[in-house]
């Protein structure tokens, strides 16, 4: 973009909401307020604008003599206005310094951005309500700067200019047409692959499980073998052991009966 510049020529609220200035669309409520506003520049404002100079981000206890003290040095001041609140007095933070010669606004411009008075470092910018147009102020939606908080963010002056955006040659729009043109056929493809990774994961799974259930039915089956033998074992032993006791017992009763019965008989006689 030859014709890019990163202050706003010309207030657009659109172009003012995006990071670039190249959004078409709004994508806040205070840019549909902003389009939707008319303002008209106050009246009441007397001064020469190219000679005048904005300062913003001023601490609320600073003075009107701190600021001219330590804007004097650029030039001889003309005009000083510390806006305040209409109903308590207090400093709204920011004011305006009118010189008699343009070179003095154009060198506190450029020398006193960033100065630091009563501990906070001040802004300091052109007037831009008489200066920039279709200007609209902070109140109706527009002005510049912003805090990410609000999410509302204003680019295109000196706090946020505009960045550059993002350029794409001929070659480039080439290249990314031709990957549109083969997304389809990469598409396609992509999914084959997965319908046969599919396939081939629900075969081995298949064979898992028949490996697993034959390996369970063997194992039953030789669980089911050795239970019987054992079974059989422990039967027959048993089976011997009784026998033989029995037998013994048997054996025995029989030897001492007959030599009891030979002493009764004696006594009987």
């Amino acid at each position: 973009m030859s014709d890019w510049k990163p202050f706003a020529v010309v207030y657009d609220p659109i172009k003012v909401g995006s990071i670039d200035g190249t959004d078409t669309a709004p994508h806040d409520n205070g840019i549909v307020r902003a389009i939707n506003t008319k303002y008209r520049p106050n009246k009441g404002v007397v001064g020469d604008p190219h000679c005048t100079v904005f300062i913003g981000r001023l601490n609320h206890v600073t003075t009107e003599e701190t600021v001219i003290e330590g804007f004097k040095r650029y030039g001889e001041i003309k005009q000083f206005r510390l806006v305040r609140d209409i109903v308590t007095g207090f400093s709204r933070g920011y004011a305006f310094v009118e010189y008699h010669k343009e070179m003095s606004a154009r060198l506190a411009y450029d020398r006193g951005h960033q100065m630091i008075i009563d501990d906070k470092q001040i802004l300091v910018d052109y007037e831009l309500e008489r200066t920039l147009p279709g200007w609209k102020p902070r109140r109706l939606g527009g002005g510049f700067g912003g805090k990410k908080e609000s999410g509302q963010l204003r680019f295109g002056c000196r706090d946020r200019p505009f960045r550059r955006p993002i350029e794409i040659g001929a070659q480039k729009c080439k290249q990314w047409n031709q990957f549109d043109d083969r997304a389809g056929n990469y598409s396609r493809e992509r999914q084959r692959r997965s319908r046969s990774r599919g396939r081939k994961r629900s075969r081995s799974d298949d064979i898992r499980q028949r490996r697993s259930r034959s390996h369970g039915r063997k194992r039953s089956r030789s669980c089911d073998r050795r239970s019987r033998s054992h079974d059989r074992k422990r039967s027959r032993s048993r089976g011997r052991k009784r026998s033989r006791s029995h037998d013994r017992k048997r054996s025995r009763s029989h030897e001492r009966r007959p030599r009891n019965t030979i002493e009764i008989e004696n006594d009987h006689e």
